[in-house]
């Protein structure tokens, strides 16, 4: 009874989140669920969009709901990685002592937002990926530990690629979702000129702490998966390898690779997210379904010849789960 009890009030917290940030934020209902989704898992996000849709105001409100220190990360060419660590000092005392001192940068946040982050050379990429799986920075031989919780949201423009340097696979992997943000529709445009251009803007107010947050993350590890489940999100994530006996057509044609363990792992957690955000004690197949896009469009490698005929690998996904439905009934 009390487990259900703690699972009914997590929903709760959960529905009060997207309530609070859709007071700033205009649609983009799937966006804020996903987002949730990831922050609750303990995962970094990659979010794409054209400029102007309200990105890194989406990320602040976020930071906002969960009063957490928001940092910002703008990425440029030039941009270097101490530029994003941190770097030694040196304090000049009394008498013509000196001291060092690590002087902390902008990852020392809990929610940072990487601005950008296809436009830096990969040198400056690289400075993130202990940060995003450690949760530490090294500078001079010495480790610092970031402040938890930690969750690195980047973005990058789908439609601009001059002068950007494309993720490589194993930083893409280090993402636990891949968020697209779609444009706008009429009513939606409106609705953002009202609450943008007037005499105050909307604010979101503080729904849970730091500490809040951290329960209900613990809370969602709790959340059953049945063996019958886990065989289903090993299957989803087998079918997406071209050599695999069972993968559907459309794989074995447009996949040059498929998704790896850590996909498996962030299937399995966000399912158990998705479930507990639903008000259930145990991942169901719709669970697995509905994360399985966000989860591995990222993860699958296309063909060139995928690129021509405009196969992405949402439509990948889809003909994953089509197979797996059909061998279901």
């Amino acid at each position: 009874m009390e487990a259900k009890q703690q699972i009914d009030e997590a929903m709760k917290q959960i529905i009060q989140l997207q309530d609070e940030i859709g007071k700033v934020i205009v649609g983009q209902k799937q966006v804020v669920e996903q987002l949730i989704w990831s922050v609750i898992a303990g995962g970094h996000v990659l979010l794409e969009g054209i400029p102007g849709l309200g990105k890194t105001m989406l990320v602040r409100t976020l930071s906002d709901v969960l009063s957490l220190q928001f940092s910002r990360i703008q990425f440029t060419p030039d941009l270097m990685p101490a530029d994003i660590t941190g770097t030694t000092l040196i304090d000049f005392g009394v008498q013509g002592i000196t001291s060092q001192r690590f002087g902390k940068g902008p990852i020392f946040g809990n929610l940072v937002l990487a601005d950008e982050i296809n436009r830096a050379t990969p040198k400056t990429q690289s400075a993130l990926l202990e940060a995003m799986q450690e949760g530490t920075v090294t500078a001079g031989g010495e480790s610092y530990a970031l402040p938890k919780p930690f969750f690195v949201l980047a973005t990058q423009n789908p439609i601009e690629q001059e002068g950007t340097y494309p993720l490589p696979e194993a930083q893409l992997d280090r993402f636990l979702l891949k968020i697209g943000i779609e444009y706008p529709n009429r009513d939606e445009l409106k609705e953002i000129v009202r609450r943008t251009t007037g005499m105050k803007a909307p604010q979101a107010q503080v729904v849970m702490s730091g500490e809040q947050l951290q329960a209900l993350q613990a809370l969602a590890k709790q959340i059953v998966i049945s063996e019958e489940m886990l065989d289903a999100a090993v299957s989803i994530t087998m079918r997406t390898h071209r050599h695999e006996e069972d993968a559907p057509q459309e794989v074995k044609q447009f996949v040059r690779y498929g998704a790896g363990p850590r996909a498996l792992q962030s299937l399995v957690a966000i399912s158990r997210v998705r479930a507990l955000s639903q008000g259930r004690a145990h991942v169901s197949w719709n669970d697995l379904i509905t994360v399985a896009a966000p989860v591995l469009r990222h993860r699958i490698g296309l063909s060139y010849e995928a690129q021509a005929q405009g196969i992405a690998g949402d439509d990948v996904v889809a003909s994953v789960i089509s197979s797996l439905e059909k061998d279901r009934r």
